[in-house]
């Protein structure tokens, strides 16, 4: 026997379907942003020579698409540069 319970997702601009897709989207933009910022926190006493700080933000990776449950989101994922030290890569 080979019932499964799997329904297949409409994508005809149901609009609850772009709400929760939108919503999903801000959330983890907010995700990923926090992530970063925590990054940049940790490596605060990173300066240069100039007593800057050593680790900044530096802009966003193009968008990748995520598959989630109510369909695909796009997301973009912060840039993180080191400019004193050793270099910094942020995974989110």
């Amino acid at each position: 026997m080979t019932k499964h319970t799997i329904v297949p997702l409409r994508d005809d601009g149901d609009p609850i379907q772009d709400v929760l897709r939108e919503g999903a989207r801000r959330l983890l933009a907010q995700a990923i942003e926090a992530e970063g910022d925590e990054l940049i926190n940790r490596q605060a006493e990173r300066r240069t020579p100039e007593g800057r700080t050593g680790v900044v933000h530096n802009g966003y990776s193009p968008g990748r698409q995520l598959q989630t449950g109510i369909g695909p989101i796009d997301v973009r994922v912060t840039k993180v540069r080191a400019k004193a030290g050793e270099p910094v890569t942020f995974l989110s």
